[in-house]
């Protein structure tokens, strides 16, 4: 059976939304410019050969519909490669990894894109209203829910009550701050120690920037007007612990999720090209990493913070490893508020953990986010010479998602 390894990945900066570097800058474009970029770092391949490309989105609409990876592909000429857009939401680009290693595993073709993009900057007007950001049911009903978390046995599995047998209709998309605050609820989490792993995720940041990591992994780009984007909006230098401890909450009066503790909304996008190792053997080329697998997971959307963890145990259990097995971790930093408990549940060394800042510091557009953790799983591996990492994240609606990649 062929393994499925990559052996080329790239990244556009990840801009803030409305207000950010690449706020000029089209979905289709962006998306285009970075699966370019990736092709183009392996001159051996003829992008016309590639057999698909997946492209995951986590809202497709207005410029990011139509089924925008085809789109793509024709605005780089590759007219003869298919394309598939897909949604997952925040894992859109995990998702589309996952489909190529199974087509690799399967027989069914040798190389893939899978790629990634999010521009909240152009959202089509109405587009965020699927993303709500007001509803929620009461946290009593997803406590009673979650019985055995609440009996602190570390599952995540909840004891489900459909609410349509009362005629009620669920919530399966309500805020996701509100999950948020509904995680840190359930857990006992103090606003301090959220605020606290904030802080070390832009200290950890700044680091990387100034030590050139980020900048090995991240490709400019030329906005309409002319401009060069080459760096991250999000990262800010001297974050302190005193400097966000006064910030207002964001989702409740006195909740504990604020703008200094959770991820921005953000633009980006980001591709991985995927090959078989034979085909890989054939070009010549040095694989980066390979697949080793991949799991998902399901619980109730009002937690679904806590997705990741039962996630990871379905890829690891996939893989016949352990955590102990595993030499980093980036854990997609949506809010501080389920990172802390999914790491904690799962046993990982915080030593091991987003080692070069997260999300709260450089930013989720959502179906981008995936393939840019496979970019910095890939750099970071090597950066700091290790061998084995495991990406993974919460999804809204109640998912989770893994992958586990080994260095080569």
């Amino acid at each position: 059976m062929p393994e499925a390894v990559i052996v080329s990945v790239a990244r556009s900066p990840i801009g803030r939304a409305n207000k950010g570097s690449l706020t000029q800058l089209r979905p289709d474009d962006l998306a285009a410019t970075i699966v370019k970029t990736a092709l183009d770092k392996i001159p051996a391949l003829d992008p016309h050969t590639v057999d698909d490309l997946y492209l995951g989105c986590g809202l497709p609409g207005g410029e990011s519909g139509n089924n925008m990876a085809r789109v793509v592909n024709v605005l780089n000429g590759m007219d003869g490669v298919p394309g598939a857009t897909t949604t997952r939401y925040c894992a859109s680009s995990v998702q589309t990894t996952r489909m190529a290693f199974h087509a690799i595993k399967a027989g069914e073709g040798d190389v893939f894109i899978s790629a990634g993009v999010e521009t909240v900057s152009r959202f089509a007007k109405g587009t965020s209203d699927h993303w709500p950001d007001t509803h929620n049911h009461a946290f009593d009903d997803a406590k009673a829910r979650t019985t055995a978390t609440a009996e602190g046995d570390g599952s995540t599995t909840p004891d489900w009550h459909d609410p349509r047998e009362d005629g009620q209709v669920p919530d399966v998309y309500i805020a996701m701050g509100q999950t948020a605050e509904n995680v840190a609820k359930l857990r006992g989490l103090s606003r301090q120690e959220l605020d606290e792993f904030a802080v070390r995720s832009q200290n950890l940041a700044e680091k990387a920037v100034n030590d050139g990591f980020w900048a090995r992994e991240i490709t400019p780009v030329t906005t309409p007007d002319g401009t060069v984007v080459s760096v991250d909006d999000g990262p800010r230098a001297g974050v302190t612990y005193d400097g966000i401890k006064d910030l207002k909450p964001v989702f409740r009066p006195d909740g504990v999720v604020t703008a200094g503790n959770c991820c921005a909304l953000n633009d980006g996008a980001a591709a991985v090209v995927i090959m078989s190792d034979t085909k890989a053997a054939e070009l010549g080329l040095t694989p980066l990493a390979r697949i080793v697998s991949t799991g998902v997971s399901g619980l109730s959307p009002e937690i679904m913070g806590l997705g990741p963890v039962e996630a990871t145990k379905n890829a690891l259990r996939y893989a016949g490893m352990s955590i102990g097995d595993i030499d980093l971790v980036e854990i997609n930093e949506a809010f501080a508020a389920q990172v802390v408990p999914s790491y904690q549940d799962l046993g990982i060394d915080i030593d091991r953990l987003n080692v070069n800042g997260g999300a709260i510091a450089v930013g989720h557009p959502f179906g981008m986010t995936g393939a840019r953790l496979q970019n910095t799983m890939v750099n970071s591996l090597d950066w700091h010479d290790k061998s084995t990492g495991l990406i993974t994240m919460c999804v809204g609606g109640g998912q989770g998602m893994a992958l586990i990649l080994e260095r080569l």
